[in-house]
């Protein structure tokens, strides 16, 4: 699925309307056809209504749902901000439509003065004021009427975007000024905006409704970001031979773990292993020789000179793919090899967990990084890596695409909608995984599948793409079996053949 911006979504709708072909106010009532469908879904017509309609096309709709949920024998109440005496011409073609329908209880038209209607628990709200085009946080009158709705017991349902909330870019925008939804029912296709955790106390629950705007806009236009779906990972799957053998199935090593730490080479090499690759070698600490061949037999040992930790760079020669740094530990020592065996490595690598927090702690080393490096932070490994924290999740993505582009590296900042930033400047959001894999050991497991696929003979950017939705699919099913709760790394890795068979 495309995120288009602002402005591509003004566009979209103007091809929709020259093309189909289809009159705007036509288009209007498609979509308030589509949003009453949706609060109908949610409250009987004994549930009355409170639409808040502002001056310009997300107005519009507002006014042309308060007609369809009249007529459907919903009690409704409206209110008509034209406080600059200007509407839309679709707005005004529905204000005239709401005027004439006898079955809306109360209509008012806010030019100057405004009384508020009693907001009970019992009431809910149609945000209409505002929707995608808005460029400035509120302000006035209707940052005090955002605070009035914020501050009511009203269930509160936002038209395309809440009120007071920009398509993107929200890091400056006035919090207190946006409207807190309970449901926001946008329009075609998610904005930008919503991936973001940090908008998520507005945002409320999201459905996406499907309002038939132009499919040959949406296929030609080239955006930058883009939500990953089951068909695109799908079409980027390898198939695996019947007369193929081990050694043509790609040799992985990881490098992890340190004393104390054996579970995350464990937890990587596994993942590993279960994505497929012909053989793995672990390369770790001494002191993990007994836990690593008990738990992970399948794999070969490389097992270093020094007792505790990582301390000597080695050969890469023979292996297709590496993975570095889960449990590796921050030693100074181990900081030297990690330099030197990312400079000497020829194959694709991932460099994760202590890797990434060394780096951190050496920033001119980041200078030193070959290019094609396939780097997988979390928010905090992140936020470490640059000089200093993220204003929001909007900075921090951007920080993190111009970090793939000057590196020229895939960027794979984990969260909940995963981005991976690849070095040509796009982004692809991923759209599964769920909050019962917030537990330690989850991103080694993340990192060793995606070592396994580049083993294997995936890409970096297919690796990374079919490596991410499979990390969160496996967690997905193995969620809805174990539950949110009792969820652990290594049930993401035992459900890794379902997540495989699923998009197989």
């Amino acid at each position: 699925m495309k995120i288009f911006t602002g402005a591509q979504i003004k566009e979209l709708d103007k091809f929709t309307i020259e093309n189909e072909p289809v009159a705007s106010i036509d288009l209007m009532e498609r979509a308030a056809k589509a949003i009453v469908r949706a609060l109908q879904d949610e409250w009987d017509n004994r549930t009355p209504f409170v639409v808040f309609a502002g001056p310009g096309n997300n107005g519009g709709d507002a006014l042309a749902v308060a007609c369809l949920m009249a007529e459907a024998g919903y009690e409704v109440s409206v209110y008509l901000f034209n406080v600059n005496d200007r509407l839309s011409a679709e707005c005004a073609i529905n204000k005239q439509r709401v005027m004439d329908c006898k079955r809306i209880k109360d209509f008012k038209e806010v030019l100057v003065d405004f009384d508020p209607p009693k907001l009970t628990a019992e009431t809910v709200v149609i945000d209409g004021l505002f929707g995608s085009g808005l460029t400035k946080a509120l302000t006035g009158g209707f940052a005090s009427l955002v605070k009035y709705i914020n501050q009511s017991p009203a269930k509160v349902v936002s038209i395309d975007l809440p009120s007071g909330m920009m398509t993107e870019d929200n890091t400056h925008n006035v919090k207190a000024h946006i409207v807190r939804a309970h449901l926001t029912l946008t329009l075609q296709q998610k904005k930008l905006a919503m991936l973001f955790e940090d908008n998520q106390q507005f945002i409320g629950r999201l459905r996406v409704l499907d309002i038939r705007l132009s499919p040959a806009y949406i296929a030609q236009t080239v955006t930058q970001f883009q939500v990953l779906e089951e068909a695109d990972v799908r079409s980027r799957l390898l198939t695996r031979g019947d007369f193929v053998n081990k050694g043509l199935m790609g040799h992985a090593l990881i490098v992890a773990g340190s004393y104390g730490m054996a579970g995350a080479a464990v937890l990587a090499g596994r993942a590993c292993m279960r994505s497929g690759v012909g053989k793995l070698t672990v390369c770790t600490p001494r002191q993990n020789y007994n836990v690593m061949q008990i738990s992970l037999p399948e794999a070969i040992l490389s097992i270093g000179k020094e007792e505790y930790f990582f301390t000597e760079p080695i050969d890469t020669e023979h292996y297709d793919a590496v993975g570095l740094g889960p449990g590796m530990g921050q030693h100074e020592d181990t900081a030297i090899a990690l330099i030197s065996q990312i400079r000497r490595t020829q194959c694709p690598m991932v460099i994760d967990a202590d890797a990434l927090n060394i780096l951190a702690s050496h920033k001119a080393w980041m200078q030193q990084l070959p290019e094609q490096l396939i780097l997988t932070p979390h928010v905090g490994e992140f936020d470490r890596l640059g000089n200093g924290g993220s204003e929001g999740d909007y900075d921090r993505l951007a920080k993190a695409i111009d970090l793939a582009q000057h590196l020229q590296a895939y960027v794979l900042l984990k969260g909940h909608y995963s981005a991976l930033c690849l070095p040509d400047g796009r982004v692809y959001f991923n759209p599964t995984g769920n909050a019962g894999m917030a537990t330690a050991g989850s991103g080694d497991v993340l990192t060793g599948i995606i070592t396994g696929l580049l083993a294997r003979g995936y890409n970096r950017e297919n690796a990374c793409i079919v490596g991410m939705y499979l990390h969160g699919l496996a967690g997905d099913l193995a969620a809805k079996q174990l539950g949110k709760e009792s969820l652990m790394a290594g049930d993401i890795i035992a459900y890794l053949p379902k997540a495989f068979e699923f998009l197989g």
